[in-house]
């Protein structure tokens, strides 16, 4: 266990993605059930909504960024 959360600790973002795109591809498939969706179809928004997630962190990274202080002290 201590492993895994070392590994989430090292790559925040990473497991930023995997815990959303777990959340949201259960929530497309209780959402699914009974839109009578081809098992190809599914897995084509399954891997679209992995995707998605993928973009989200991917743009909450960008505000992130812009909040750590540079390593270059302001000249007054």
């Amino acid at each position: 266990m201590k492993k895994v959360l070392g590994w989430a600790q090292a790559h925040p973002y990473l497991t930023c993605w995997i815990v959303l795109a777990i959340g949201m591809v259960i929530m497309l498939l209780a959402s699914s059930t009974h839109a009578g969706l081809l098992p190809s179809q599914l897995a084509f928004l399954a891997v679209m909504t992995v995707l998605l997630a993928g973009a989200c962190v991917w743009i909450i990274s960008w505000d992130a960024d812009e909040d750590e202080p540079s390593e270059e002290p302001s000249k007054p």
